[in-house]
């Protein structure tokens, strides 16, 4: 098993940033490690293509980390004493995957750093913008200079996490409690234009709902029975290894995997943003970019808090 990140944390009491303050800054690493950026981006792209559902998987890593008290890294730690980790909570467990990388990712770039100076919380933010760009999709400046969480909350990850059975109201009150609007919530939804979902998460999709388009559940359910088979996989649109805008053609179809997606496009208040993005590619890639940035924003620790978590 890939080593764990662990409790141990390297304080850097005396930090020679070349920022005058903690605020997030795309620049915050470009003199203390000007390497480390590279060097994340290059494990990255030979992590998704050796498997290129793992970009998926890495960009859902920063998503479930900052829905779950900010973005500072609690998803990566594991249970002590003290507390459960988030990878058991209901939205995660068994379901979140790419640890392996961050922990390569980790291992590198302290290396090339000659200490370590990046936070997870930034390398999760770094590789997901990396893993939707070595997909085809768009690129966005990384706002940079998180600490690390010490404690984790498999509580609040059970409690806060959206559900893939969540309907629209349920959906916006959701990402409102995030500081995101229906905007943010719709572009963000839209990274399911890659990656694969388990048939224990879409099966009540195909089977009961009524804003499904039949020949499409029929599909599904030739790999999705009513029981058992519940890892089968399936793509959330057409073209799951390429960052378009397939996902939201399929929601204007009735094509939407989980009830959630199908929410989106449901004679609601974000149709017309769904359809926007259908028919305006650039549309979707400059608001996704926008809300990326604002999600990574979620209550990240910084200023005073000048915590690295090092690793086994």
């Amino acid at each position: 098993m890939a080593p764990r990140f662990n409790f141990l944390l390297h304080a850097f009491l005396s930090l020679a940033l070349a920022t005058t303050s903690f605020s997030l800054s795309p620049k915050f690493y470009d003199n203390v490690c000007p390497q480390a950026l590279p060097a994340i981006k290059k494990v990255v792209e030979a992590a998704v293509h050796r498997e290129p559902r793992m970009g998926a998987s890495l960009l859902r890593l920063h998503f479930h980390d900052c829905f779950v008290n900010g973005c500072e890294g609690s998803l990566l730690l594991d249970s002590s004493s003290a507390f459960e980790t988030e990878k058991n909570g209901r939205g995660n467990f068994n379901s979140v995957r790419g640890f392996e990388v961050v922990d390569q990712i980790k291992a590198v770039v302290d290396r090339v750093c000659g200490r370590p100076m990046v936070s997870c919380a930034d390398i999760l933010a770094v590789v997901a913008r990396d893993s939707v760009v070595v997909l085809g999709g768009p690129t966005w400046k990384v706002r940079l200079g998180r600490r690390d969480s010490t404690t984790a909350s498999r509580a609040l990850a059970d409690s806060v996490l959206p559900s893939a059975s969540m309907d629209l109201p349920a959906l916006i009150s959701n990402f409102k409690n995030q500081g995101l609007n229906k905007r943010d919530l719709v572009a963000l939804s839209g990274g399911h234009t890659i990656g694969l979902s388990q048939c224990v998460i879409f099966r009540n999709m195909i089977y009961n709902a009524t804003n499904i388009d039949p020949v499409f559940a029929k599909e599904r359910r030739a790999t999705c029975s009513r029981t058992g088979g519940n890892t089968n996989l399936a793509p959330f649109d057409p073209t799951p290894a390429r960052f378009d805008t397939a996902y939201f053609k399929n929601l204007v179809k009735e094509r939407g995997l989980l009830t959630s997606d199908q929410a989106l496009f449901n004679d609601g208040s974000t149709d017309k943003l769904v359809e926007t993005y259908n028919k305006n590619p650039n549309a979707f890639w400059v608001d996704f970019g926008k809300s990326m940035i604002k999600m990574g924003n979620i209550k990240p620790l910084t200023r005073n808090q000048v915590q690295i978590r090092n690793v086994n």
